[in-house]
């Protein structure tokens, strides 16, 4: 066994006057959730720019898709490997390191209309997808046990109410300003997020030392590589094209190869013997259905109701118009992180996890039942963000309790990186379903109501699925609160790793 440092009890270190916190400790909970927000808004500036940015740029479309192509790549190649070094080399430090990258893939989207460029420094970007892992093993290692809970509820959503915000805040922008501007304000906000972080959050004592597997890193980016872009262009370059299969039987040999790799490596990049026990693969595969099931509201409602009004069911509202529709989810996630907290708090965050994707169902039902009506699909589209609240703010929760403090970082780092190929997975899907169900409106093809309502329903079952498989998660042994009771803030590596 690695000796792994003690967590630090800030509850134990006065501050501030009279013992309190001081203004830093204070302010450590929503330093790191504006960085959470500042990397959804991030993945999200970029869609209200996509139809102009052919024009903008002088490049094809196809070209152009690659600027969100290369953010989804490198945020799901990176989220693991810098959990994994932030384990090792210190949280704090890395997670600077995510945002100092966001911050200049902005800077360097402001400066050119290159397409090479831009879609260079949207990689750049995609570094952010390992803020809300990392902030979240911050959380667990320097804030006391009654505060955590609701901190990491507050952490998930962040996912969720950047992206709501984002979109509406985008869209004005590019609609009465340069495009550029777009990305000097967002890398202004990065700087701020940047230089907060570096004064407000502290370094965490935990680590776990050792060399850092190289080899594993390498064949998980390659395997990662291969997956995604096979699942993201497959509706562009055709199912059966000798690209795609090339690309997803290369997935396949490549992580069976990084599977056997990691399982005899002393200091693997990803622990596979950790990973595979109930406790932990249970809520992996559950996050992969939960960002399945997330994302189908947020891809489809954006197409339905830009839908020209001729279609008969479309609504014809611009992208800003768009982006407020979906504000209101955005700001019940931020609303309900507390309750989640609450709820995982009295029941357990196998109950939060479980009840969050029925009512995700239940939203989706909602939808099939009208989205004709924009109060309606708002209100499905809100019921769909409660469940999104609780099922993201049990996740971590339960990987947390479930691994060694020495491996937070990196455990999270997975089972974000479980939802974004549940959110590229969907994607495929969703565009799968959506290109047979189309009729002529004035001698042109649009999508017909009945696609949308069968995306629905599949999300929808996605998400019943998700449900069975957060009650199937075995129980967490310190739920009967006499861990609390001793007064223990965390379980030692040992323990936990029985526990899994």
């Amino acid at each position: 066994m690695v000796p792994i440092s003690a967590p630090s009890d800030r509850s134990a270190t006065p501050t501030g006057p009279a013992g309190r916190p001081g203004v830093r400790d204070r302010l450590t909970v929503p330093v790191l959730a504006f960085g959470g927000i500042l990397m959804a808004v991030m993945q999200t500036v970029v869609v209200p720019l996509l139809p102009d940015l052919p024009r903008l740029t002088g490049a094809s479309a196809g070209a152009v898709s690659w600027m969100v192509t290369a953010t989804l790549l490198s945020g799901a190649v990176l989220t693991p490997v810098l959990g994994r070094a932030g384990d090792m080399y210190g949280k704090r430090r890395v997670l600077l390191a995510a945002l100092a990258l966001m911050t200049l893939g902005s800077l360097l989207c402001a400066l050119t209309s290159d397409i090479r460029v831009l879609i260079a420094a949207r990689a750049l970007q995609g570094a952010a997808a390992a803020v809300v892992p990392l902030s979240i093993s911050i959380l667990r290692d320097e804030l006391p046990p009654e505060r955590t809970g609701s901190a990491v509820a507050l952490m998930s959503s962040t996912v969720g109410i950047g992206a709501a915000l984002g979109l509406p805040l985008a869209a004005m922008i590019v609609q009465y300003a340069d495009w550029h501007t777009m990305f000097w304000a967002t890398t202004g906000l990065g700087a701020t997020g940047l230089a907060l972080a570096w004064w407000a959050v502290r370094e965490s004592p935990v680590r776990q030392p050792g060399r850092f597997d190289t080899l594993g890193a390498l064949g998980l980016a390659a395997g990662l590589v291969c997956l995604l872009l096979g699942v993201s262009q497959g509706g562009q370059w055709g199912w059966t094209s000798p690209r795609i299969v090339g690309l997803l039987v290369a997935c396949v040999l490549v992580l069976t190869l990084w599977w056997f790799q990691q399982w005899r490596a002393p200091r693997p990049l990803v622990d596979l013997k950790l990973a595979s026990r109930p406790r932990v693969a249970l809520p992996h595969v559950a996050a992969l259905l939960t960002g399945f099931a997330f994302y189908g509201n947020s891809l489809v409602t954006a197409q339905l109701v830009q839908a020209p009004k001729a279609t008969g069911y479309g609504l014809g509202l611009s992208i800003v118009q768009t982006g407020l529709c979906l504000l209101p989810g955005g700001v019940i996630m931020l609303l309900f992180s507390p309750v989640s907290a609450r709820i995982s708090a009295a029941r357990g965050p196998r109950v939060t996890l479980a009840l969050g994707a029925a009512v995700i169902a239940v939203g989706y039902a909602v939808r099939i039942a009208d989205s004709r009506d924009l109060w309606m699909i708002i209100v499905g589209a809100t019921v769909i963000a409660v469940g999104t609240t609780l099922a993201y703010s049990a996740l971590p929760t339960l990987i947390l309790r479930a691994v060694p403090a020495g491996q937070t970082a990196s455990a999270n780092g997975v089972n974000v990186l479980m939802r974004t190929i549940g959110q590229a997975v969907c994607s495929a899907a969703v565009a799968a379903v959506l290109v047979h169900h189309t009729s002529l409106v004035g001698g042109a093809p649009v999508l017909t109501l009945h696609g949308y309502l069968l995306a629905f329903a599949m999300a929808g079952t996605v998400a019943v699925v998700a449900c069975a498989a957060a009650l199937v998660i075995p129980g967490d042994p310190d739920s009967d609160g006499t861990r609390r009771a001793r007064g223990r803030t965390r379980p030692s590596r040992d323990e936990a790793l029985e526990g899994a």
